[in-house]
Order: structure tokens, then C-alpha cells, then sequence
């Protein structure tokens, strides 16, 4: 479902931005681009009583007031769309969707110009939209995260509940990322006090707190910096040498301290390996079963030898894989996890890699019937 909608939204972007410079008035771009669009997200439009264009809304004393579009499933709103022109701004005319927002009965409002659809819903005060999106889609740059909220609002998986839930979150994930985004370009004096008062004693005199707000917003920027080179390096190395074949060398410690942990272990990574080691368990002792972080993944080893994968854990990206070694050292197979609970459905593969590393078939492996 994911990948048929990611693929009807990139023929949109393609047909968006081949027809755009033709498009002059705001009604051609509801049909060129919006309409389209409600398309993808699997509701019919040519059927009057589940898309209804110009749909009336009486607002007080205001009579003959349209939404350019109302989207029903099941006889109820589930989706108001209030359009602008292409080249108009899909967050400067909100005004206009607040209103049609506390009569409609629906729970979300979209304001879109045909290239960035704005959802909104009342998440501050019941029946009153509110005052910024809780979920920005741009056709230009289509996001995996995107897409599979946006499945949410389809005819096919439209689920309230749900999304309610990842709206509330996704509204407090960006507001905590734009506060965090504005400390980056100029710290307040809260945080540098924060900050400097766990490792300097003396007091913050005016001077030393404006000298500090430069150190910590230059310490910000390097570290920043710092994790994108590092995960770039990591994307490159995987592509230019795959990791079934050899590990990848481990990286010391910027300062060089070797009394320092060079990766920092995710709690993830330490529940999905203790997982792991859970099954293996049954055909091996656990002191034969090793971990070892690198740069790229967590391994997790047999008898502590790279010549032993058991099983690699690539969590360091948004979506996370188990690469199984049941066809053979060299010969990795990635398994998408939608949760660390996915692991125990590869456990035959699991304990089948074993067997490959038991010399003289000195452990017998359990057989996966029970």
C-alpha cells in the first residue's frame, strides 16, 4: 500500500511541476493538481456524495459561505480542503479554514496550493482548529514518514484514532525540533547556564556568559556537523564494501582516549541482541555468544571471531534491519524489523546459522515444528 502510494504521489510531482507555469487561476489548480490528488488518496471524485466540490457552509449571519472541497467515508466528514493557487503560500490563508473548520464536523482541514498540503486538526482546543499544521506533505519532497501517515487518511486506511495519536506526537516532535533548531543558531542564556554550570564554578559574569553563548553555539554547530560526516562516511563504507563480507574497522575516540566507548550502544540494540542471544541460547552456551558495536551496526558473534557473524543489527537509521547469516558467512540477508518483536520470527534461520559454524555437527540444532 506504502510503495502504491508513494509512486501515485511522484507521477503527481512529475505532472505538478511539468504543467505548473500553464496553471493561472486557482480553480485550474484544483483540477489539474488537487483533484488528482484526492485521487491517490482513494476516494472517488466523480461520485457527488463522497467528494463534494463547493460544498455550502452557513457560518453565523454569513449564508452561502463554500469549502472547496468536503471528503465523506461513510456519510461522515472526514476531510475539509480549502485550495489556493499555486503560487500562493499554503500557510498564509488559514483564516478562511478556521471558519469552515468549527461548522464542518470534521476532525481535519487541509489548506493546500496543489504542491504543499497543510493538515491541521484541533488538538489545543476541542472544535477549533488550531492555529498551525500538525503535518506538512510536500509533493517535491516526499518523506517515507510522510507517506505512511498519509496512508492513514485514505478511503482504505483512514483510522481516526491513529491519527489523532501521531498528530499530538508529531505536533510536540516539531515543536521541541524548531525550539531546538533556534538554540542551535543563537543559545539562550538557559541553556548556556544549564550547560556550563555542570562543569564550571566560578560565577557567570556578563562577559563570561556572552563568551560562553559563542562556545556552546560553535560546540552545537561540531557536533552536528560531526554525526552527519560520520553517518555519510557510514552510508559510503556499506556501499563500497558490503558489511557481510568483512567488518568494518572500528573508529577510536576523537580525542584519542582509549578509556573512552567508541560507539555509543542504543537501548534498541541492546534489547533486539538480547533477544537474539535468548534463541541461541538453546544450542549454544551464552558465554560463546559475543557483541560488538561498530560504526555501522551492532554484531553479534559466535566465540567473539569476525569469521562468525551471527546475526547484525542495522539500527541506526530510520528504518531498522536484521541481517540474518543462514546462507553463509558472505552471504548477509537484510530483514526489514517494524519491531524488535520481528526478530523472534526469524529464529530457524537464526539457529540454522549455528549449525553452519559447528565443526563436526557437535551441536544439534532444534528442529522449528514445535
Amino acid at each position: 500500500m506504502e510503495n502504491d502510494l508513494k509512486l501515485k504521489l511522484e507521477q503527481l510531482h512529475q505532472r505538478v511541476d511539468a504543467l505548473k507555469e500553464q496553471i493561472n487561476t486557482e480553480e485550474a489548480t484544483k483540477n489539474a493538481f488537487v483533484m488528482p490528488f484526492i485521487q491517490a488518496i482513494g476516494y472517488d471524485i466523480f461520485n457527488p456524495t463522497e467528494v463534494i466540490p463547493e460544498f455550502i457552509c452557513d457560518i453565523g449571519t454569513k449564508k452561502g459561505e463554500k469549502i472547496d472541497y468536503v471528503i465523506k467515508k461513510d456519510g461522515e466528514p472526514v476531510l475539509i480542503i480549502e485550495c489556493k493557487h499555486w503560487k500562493e503560500k499554503a500557510d498564509a490563508h488559514n483564516s478562511q479554514l478556521h471558519r469552515y473548520y468549527h461548522v464542518s464536523k470534521s476532525r481535519f482541514g487541509v489548506l493546500t496550493n496543489g504542491l504543499v498540503y497543510n493538515f491541521y486538526a484541533d488538538l489545543e482546543r476541542p472544535n477549533i482548529m488550531d492555529d498551525k499544521p500538525f503535518f506538512t506533505l510536500e509533493l517535491a519532497n516526499l518523506k517515507d514518514s510522510s507517506i505512511k501517515l498519509l496512508e492513514k487518511f485514505t478511503k482504505q486506511g483512514y483510522n481516526l484514532t491513529d491519527i489523532l495519536d501521531s498528530a499530538e506526537d508529531l505536533k510536540y516532535i516539531k515543536a521541541i525540533r524548531n525550539e531546538f533548531e533556534k538554540e542551535l543558531q543563537e543559545p539562550s542564556d538557559e541553556l548556556v547556564k544549564l550547560l556550563v554550570n555542570r562543569f564550571f564554578e566560578k560565577p557567570l559574569t556578563a562577559s563570561r556568559l556572552a563568551s560562553f553563548k559563542e562556545y556552546t553555539r560553535r560546540a552545537l554547530s561540531n557536533s552536528i556537523n560531526e554525526s552527519i560526516n560520520s553517518r555519510l562516511k557510514s552510508a559510503l563504507n556499506i556501499n563500497e564494501k558490503s558489511p557481510s563480507k568483512s567488518d568494518q574497522p572500528e573508529v577510536a575516540p576523537v580525542d584519542g582516549n582509549p578509556e573512552l566507548p567508541k560507539f555509543i550502544t542504543t537501548e534498541e540494540e541492546t534489547e533486539g541482541s538480547q533477544i537474539i542471544k535468548a534463541i541461541l541460547r538453546e544450542v549454544v552456551p551464552a558465554g560463546r555468544i559475543a557483541f560488538r558495536d561498530t560504526q555501522s551496526y551492532f554484531g553479534i558473534l559466535l566465540d567473539d571471531n569476525n569469521r562468525k557473524p551471527l546475526a547484525r543489527l542495522h539500527f541506526n537509521f530510520s528504518k531498522k534491519y536484521l541481517e540474518l547469516f543462514h546462507n553463509g558467512k558472505d552471504n548477509g540477508e537484510k530483514k526489514l524489523l517494524e519491531s524488535l518483536d520481528d526478530i523472534y520470527r526469524y529464529r530457524k534461520e537464526l539457529l540454522a546459522t549455528v549449525n553452519h559454524y559447528q565443526q563436526k555437527n557437535e551441536v544439534e540444532v532444534p528442529s522449528d515444528e514445535n
